[in-house]
């Protein structure tokens, strides 16, 4: 007999789902969590008088009641859509370059053309060919993906298979002329960690045309409400959870899981494992090598860990709209080269491209009465972070932050006289509370070649599952909707083993 059905290793959005979606089910499950308190990324942390939000800027996937997305739906099988509170947001974004371009799109799609085409008006045709291209291809996309249409093929869905591996560089080449509009159509890249250049354009057009349809949303209470609220129905459906207790080894006998060793030493005896820990870490510290096939040893070899942060967390004491900030989503970059602004994310150089939240826009209530709050992002990599002697680290630290509040001031010169409360996370500061390889929050570069076309997303050993960001796409959509999917596989294994359980 097992102590448990399912041991989940990690309270992030992956591991949170799958553990509620299996309790909820009858099944008996223990979390296990390394820190005090539930969300990975989906946290905040106090300072003074704020409340700061560490890592959601714009909830995709949640859709309308009139017409739900996938996430609204997920969110409701699991029975805590009704325990939150959802602000929808009307814009996109707004796209700053100083000196030669200002720009906001709002979450429409007529509205978002007729936008371009004020700014762009040389390229109106274009515009429209690209928006058309788009929304068909996403309506392939769902037919050949999500429905899995077994008559699925070139001459039936021509422009997936046409276009799905290409880069959204080349398609944005192939429909545009201006570098501008190119840089405005494809700021949700960094969503994704890989410029336009690197990254498909089948995993871009569903990001864009996702918050186009379904709309980009602010959670009440922040990222942390979400989890708190997962982990409270979890409990509420018999779930057990350990936190301050991480996982330490994942025990495998004959390619089969048989338990987990905990940090405290704890030996639980179980079939299944839902590891939320990513990819790497799951596999080269949780595992013993002589366990892991060499094929997927190759195959991990060959990716690179994804994009990390630089974050600044602002706490004003002024009203966003006393400071000249009307968008809650603000993109700042100095250049339309997407390709050198990833560059020099593996530099401690300059950053040339800002993402600024400003939650209290949309949500009036978010911060304290009279003052509001703001994230500050820039893609940043762990490497040129570790190699930062410590007796400089807190000096570069801070001149580099100090760099990107120059940036924003330029924009929004009215918040360096009103900043009550700051505080700064770099990937290091990352790795330590993530306690992901490089402070990676996207998991893995999503190349290409690291996308579902040529990567088994099932591990080779049974009864193990990956939950989150590492093994597909990232952000808090997938990683969300990965652990509920996660739990619809193991019931079936379980149904198919003749209802096998502890």
């Amino acid at each position: 007999m097992s102590d448990y059905d399912v041991v989940v290793i990690g309270a992030g959005n992956g591991g949170l789902t799958s553990a509620l979606s299996l309790a909820k089910n009858g099944l008996s499950v223990l979390m296990l969590e390394r820190h005090n308190i539930p969300g990975g990324c989906a946290t905040s942390f106090i300072r003074g008088r704020f409340e700061f939000e560490v890592a959601l800027h714009q909830l995709s996937g949640l859709g309308t009641e009139e017409f739900p997305g996938p996430l609204r739906n997920t969110l409701g099988e699991l029975g805590v859509m009704d325990k939150l509170e959802f602000v929808r947001m009307d814009n996109l974004y707004r796209l700053t370059m100083p000196g030669s371009l200002d720009i906001c799109l709002k979450a429409d799609r007529a509205e978002a053309i007729a936008a371009l085409k004020e700014q762009f008006p040389e390229e109106s045709s274009n515009i429209d060919r690209f928006f058309d291209l788009l929304y068909e291809y996403c309506t392939q996309w769902i037919h050949v993906t999500m429905l899995r249409d077994p008559k699925a093929s070139k001459d039936k869905y021509p422009l997936y298979f046409k276009y799905a591996l290409k880069s959204t560089q080349e398609v944005f080449d192939e429909f545009f002329q201006n570098p501008q509009l190119k840089t405005v159509i494809g700021v949700y890249w960094s969503y994704q960690g890989l410029p336009p250049s690197k990254v498909t354009f089948g995993d871009f057009a569903i990001i864009l045309w996702a918050y186009i349809e379904f709309k980009p949303w602010h959670l009440k209470g922040g990222s942390q409400a979400l989890s708190s609220t997962l982990l409270n129905t979890y409990l509420e459906a018999g779930g057990d959870v350990r936190f301050n207790c991480g996982a330490k080894k994942i025990m495998v006998s004959n390619g089969r899981v048989t338990g987990v060793i905990t940090e405290e030493g704890d030996e639980i005896s179980t079939d299944r494992v839902v590891s939320n820990a990513g990819t790497a870490t799951t596999y080269v510290e949780l595992i013993e090598p002589e366990h892991i096939p060499n094929q997927l040893l190759r195959e991990l070899g060959t990716m690179t860990l994804g994009t990390s942060f630089v974050s600044i967390f602002m706490g004003f004491d002024q009203e966003p709209h006393q400071m000249g900030i009307d968008q809650t989503t603000n993109f700042i970059t100095t250049s339309p080269d997407a390709d050198h602004v990833w560059d020099r994310s593996k530099t401690l150089s300059t950053p040339e491209w800002l993402l600024f939240s400003c939650y209290d826009v949309d949500d009036p209530d978010f911060s304290p009465k009279g003052a509001s709050q703001g994230s500050l992002v820039t893609i940043s990599y762990a490497k040129p972070w570790l190699s930062v002697p410590p007796h400089q680290y807190h000096e570069i630290k801070y001149a580099y932050a100090q760099k990107m509040v120059d940036t924003l001031a330029g924009v929004f010169p009215a918040i360096k006289d009103h900043i009550e409360e700051i505080e700064v996370g770099t990937p290091l500061t990352h790795m330590r509370y993530l306690g992901h390889p490089g402070g990676s929050a996207y998991g893995f570069d999503r190349y290409a070649k690291d996308t579902e076309f040529f990567i088994e997303s099932r591990s080779p050993i049974k009864g193990l599952y990956i939950a989150g960001a590492w093994p597909g796409m990232g952000g808090f959509q997938p990683s969300i909707q990965s652990g509920v999917t996660i739990a619809k596989s193991i019931q079936k294994s379980m149904e198919t083993q003749g209802g096998e359980r502890s």
